[in-house]
């Protein structure tokens, strides 16, 4: 059956098809195209099966978001299939089962690179979201080191001093400044490549929010993460759908003058740390 005779429908493109990119989509896909990538083949029929069963309309690529020339072929056929709306990019490692350097690799650099190539393909008026972490507001990092992480190419972040030596401390620091360099990058690339398009592009730091994924860090580091909740002011973890919410306002066109920034949405945890109610140590 033809579900949706409408034409030109534009794409909304999804980067890494795990719960919380799912519960993003499902809000600003309506009578659009949905494109999904993921590494995992059985991750995106599954995903697909999902939406599919919810009225959506979808498409699946296998994609390495580790490869450069992969994650090329991904947005090229994303925007194949229409106008690219939106891109939302939420691949990325748990610290407590990778190495620095796979982080460092995925998180900081993988992250880098798909924001640079979306930018080619992304439409006039259309909206990115990087899903970054509360982590990087957990260590405060030179204005120096900001400056290079932020500006410096793409395909030079890893040379840079300062990433093949301090941040592959451990896995802890490795994420830590990862994510705090998610920030920085999105930041850049407002103001250069994606305002040359005509587009937004921001991000959201979540806090602790129960997904699959985060039960394996709660076995990992569940001491850690209980103190973080018993010290934050919602004193609860969040959910996949409160970050949605945030995605969807920032990705709306009602928020057209927002871009460049990073949302925070960690229920006070940070707040926490600041006011000393919470001491972090990575690791």
């Amino acid at each position: 059956m033809e579900f949706n005779l409408n034409e030109d429908k534009e794409v909304v493109v999804l980067l890494g098809a795990g719960s919380m990119g799912t519960a993003i989509i499902k809000r600003i896909s309506t009578n659009r195209i949905i494109f999904l990538g993921d590494i995992s083949e059985e991750n995106l029929k599954a995903r697909a099966q999902e939406l599919r069963y919810n009225g959506y309309i979808v498409e699946t690529q296998i994609v390495d978001a580790l490869d450069e020339e992969s994650v090329e072929e991904f947005a090229k056929k994303a925007s194949e299939l229409g106008k690219i709306k939106y891109f939302i990019d939420t691949a990325g490692a748990s610290p407590n089962q990778a190495s620095p350097e796979h982080i460092i690799n995925l998180d900081l650099v993988a992250t880098s690179v798909a924001i640079d190539i979306f930018a080619k393909y992304i439409s006039k008026g259309g909206a990115g979201l990087i899903i970054s972490s509360q982590t990087g507001y957990m260590m405060d990092l030179p204005s120096e080191i900001e400056q290079q992480i932020a500006l410096t190419p793409t395909n030079e972040l890893k040379d840079l001093d300062f990433i093949k030596n301090d941040a592959m401390a451990n896995s802890g620091v490795a994420y830590v400044v990862a994510k705090r360099a998610n920030h920085l990058r999105v930041r850049t690339a407002a103001a250069t490549t994606w305002a040359d398009k005509g587009a937004r592009i921001n991000s959201i730091s979540p806090g602790i929010i129960v997904t699959p994924l985060a039960y394996d860090e709660f076995e990992a580091a569940g001491e850690g993460y209980q103190e973080m909740i018993n010290s934050s002011a919602a004193r609860r973890v969040g959910t996949s759908e409160e970050i949605a919410r945030a995605a969807e306002f920032l990705l709306n066109d009602d928020s057209s003058f927002i871009t460049g920034i990073d949302l925070l949405v960690d229920g006070g945890v940070i707040a926490s740390i600041a006011s000393g109610r919470y001491s972090l140590e990575l690791q």
